[in-house]
Order: C-alpha cells, then sequence, then structure tokens
C-alpha cells in the first residue's frame, strides 16, 4: 500500500465522520441517553478506524522503506556499473591518446627529418645551379659524370682519360678496341644555356629563336668532334658526343631529329648517362669476345693436351683390365687347386682311400709337399 491509498483511507475516516455527525444532528427526537450511545458507538468506530489507518501506516511505511532500500540498492548496482564503464572508457580513451600522441610525435620527427633533407637537398641544388651556371665548372661537370660512368663499366685496360692525339688535341676519354673499330673517342659537351632559354621561351618569336640558337649549339658540337677526334689510321671512323642531362638528350630526339640525323651521317653518336651505359656494356661483350679469340690457340694446345691425358689414361685401363682378366684366372686355378685339397682330405678323413693306393700324378702335383699314406 502506498501513500495514495493512505491518503485515500484518511479521506474515508473523515467523510464518515462527517456522515455521522450529519446523522445525530437529522435526528433531535431522539433522546440524549441515545445519542450519548450512538455518539460511544461513533467514536468506537472512529477509534478502530484510527487504529487500523495507523496500522496500516505502519504496514506502508515498511513497505516504503523496504521498496526505498530496493530502490537504493538497485541505484547503487546502476551507479557502480556506470563508474565502472565510465572509467573503462576513460581509461581506454586515454590509452588512446597516448598512442596517438605518440603516433603524432614519430611523424613529426619523421617530418623534421625530411623538412632537414629537403632543406639540404636546396642547398645542394643550389649549388649545382651555381655549377651549371659556369661554362668551364659545367664542362667538368660533365667530364666527372663520363668518368664515373666509364670506371663502372668497364676493365681499366679497356679506357684512359684525357688523352693526347696526333693533332695535339685533347679528348675526354679513349676507349681501346681492336680494329675494327680501333679506339672510339669519346667528347662530353652540355650545351645548357640554349636549351635553357628553349624553356624559358613565352612566345612563338622567342621559341624559334630559341630552337634556332640550340640546333646551332649542337651541330658546332658534332662538327668538333668529327673534326677533332675521328683520324684515320688512329681512331675509329665515329666517335662519341655525350650529354651529361637526360633533360637534353630527350628534347633533342624529340623535336631535332634533322640535328640527330646529321650527326649520324658526321658519324658521331651522341648518347646520355642512360645509353651510354648501355653502350659500354655492348663493348665489354665485344672486349670479351677478342679476348676469347686472341686465347683461341692456347685453348687449342691446352685442348690437345687434354686428348692426349684421355688416351694415355685410356691405355692404362686397358693394361689394368688386362691385370684384372689375369688375376681372375688366377683366383679360378687358386679355386680349383683348393676344391681338389678339400676333397682329398674328405676322402682321407672317411678311409675311402685304400692302403697302397696312390693318388693320380695330377692330383699328387696340385698338392705341395710330398704324398701322405694312409
Amino acid at each position: 500500500m502506498d501513500g495514495i491509498t493512505l491518503l485515500a483511507l484518511g479521506f474515508g475516516l473523515l467523510f464518515g465522520l462527517a456522515v455521522a455527525v450529519f446523522a445525530l444532528r437529522a435526528r433531535p427526537s431522539t433522546k440524549g441517553a441515545d445519542q450519548g450511545q450512538a455518539l460511544a458507538e461513533i467514536t468506537g468506530r472512529l477509534s478502530q478506524m484510527a487504529e487500523s489507518q495507523a496500522a496500516q501506516q505502519v504496514k506502508v511505511a515498511e513497505q516504503l522503506q523496504t521498496q526505498e532500500r530496493a530502490v537504493r540498492k538497485a541505484l547503487e548496482e546502476r551507479l557502480g556499473d556506470f563508474s565502472k564503464k565510465v572509467g573503462d572508457s576513460l581509461q581506454e580513451t586515454s590509452t588512446r591518446s597516448q598512442e596517438a600522441l605518440t603516433d603524432l610525435r614519430e611523424r613529426l620527427a619523421v617530418i623534421d627529418k625530411a623538412q632537414q633533407n629537403i632543406t639540404e637537398l636546396s642547398g645542394q641544388v643550389v649549388g649545382l645551379q651555381d655549377i651549371l651556371s659556369n661554362k668551364q665548372a659545367r664542362g667538368a661537370f660533365g667530364e666527372v659524370q663520363l668518368q664515373a660512368i666509364v670506371e663502372a663499366v668497364l676493365p681499366p685496360s679497356a679506357y684512359a682519360f684525357q688523352v693526347k692525339l696526333s693533332n695535339a688535341r685533347v679528348v675526354d676519354c679513349m676507349l681501346s678496341l681492336p680494329n675494327p673499330p680501333g679506339p672510339i673517342a669519346i667528347d662530353s659537351k652540355f650545351p645548357l644555356e640554349s636549351y635553357e632559354t628553349l624553356r624559358a621561351a613565352e612566345n612563338e618569336e622567342q621559341v624559334k629563336l630559341a630552337r634556332r640558337a640550340f640546333s646551332r649549339d649542337l651541330r658546332k658540337h658534332i662538327n668538333d668532334i668529327a673534326e677533332k677526334y675521328i683520324l684515320p689510321g688512329e681512331t675509329a671512323d665515329g666517335a662519341i658526343l655525350f650529354l651529361p642531362s637526360e633533360a637534353v638528350y630527350a628534347e633533342l630526339h624529340t623535336s631535332f631529329r634533322q640535328v640527330v640525323d646529321e650527326s649520324y651521317r658526321a658519324k658521331v653518336w651522341i648518347v646520355c648517362p642512360t645509353t651510354l651505359w648501355a653502350t659500354l656494356t655492348t663493348i665489354l661483350a665485344v672486349l670479351r669476345d677478342v679476348q676469347m679469340r686472341e686465347q683461341a690457340t692456347i685453348i687449342q694446345k691446352e685442348v690437345g693436351f687434354l686428348v692426349g691425358d684421355i688416351q694415355r689414361l685410356g691405355e692404362r685401363v686397358g693394361k689394368l683390365d688386362s691385370h684384372f682378366d689375369q688375376a681372375q684366372r688366377d683366383i679360378e686355378q687358386i679355386k680349383i687347386s683348393a676344391g681338389k685339397i678339400i676333397s682329398r682330405g674328405d676322402r682321407i678323413t672317411s678311409l675311402e682311400l685304400e692302403e697302397g693306393e696312390e693318388p693320380p700324378e695330377q692330383e699328387i702335383s696340385a698338392v705341395s709337399g710330398p704324398p701322405r699314406l694312409v
């Protein structure tokens, strides 16, 4: 029973009291004794109702306390579960935040290192631009790159640097190849200024002038190499022009095909670092083939010695085989003699040999020493 029920009982009690009073007032003819008795009855009933109400209140209070304890316990359990879940969630969030911060610090460290590398690379690029802006430094840069590629591919005996020719010209690199084709000259050229002008051209007129300058510079380099480094009887009938820049080489073969055809007619082969590497690899294979041909006589002589050794080995194997055959025959004879000796021994043991009987001469000869008589 809850508070609403208790309130209803209180209202019922008051209503009953009001009805009783009204009933007494509605009967004026009733005597005083009867009224006193009725009032006493009403008072008794009211007392009973009050006691019942008090008992109900006590019962309701106990129920309310029980419900309150149950509600408090349920609330405490739910609050405990909620606190645990909140604590676990906060712990998980803290762990994830810590991991995220750690990952963020690592990424920031990588970014800082990359930034340092970019700064260093920027300084190197600026240094390279300073080098390439100077004509002499640019030439030295091409020679160094040429030397690095040649040394990485060919053996030291196959090349030489800064070779002076009979016409007093000095070539950057001379490849030592047998005739034909003979020594091949490689010279480094770097027409960077005209190439940069071509790249920076903004209108059709500037592009036209830049293309003309670029073609002129390349034709001059081709003619200079053909005149200086192709010498009949001293060098091969062709030479190599080395362009240290892949970009310049690509622009040349993409947009200046006529200049490339002129280089073919002049027997000047234009290469870049990548194609030079492939060319030198082919030359290395040619050098190895030449060395094999030069060593052919020695190889044939050694093969002759090897054939003689094989023949002598065959003869010795034949002799050893004949020795094995003779040894096999001797072993068979020994087995026959041993068999006869065993047979004779068995006969002697079994007294099969009669007194006075002599063994055959052939059997006596097979046994060493004088014959024994039984």
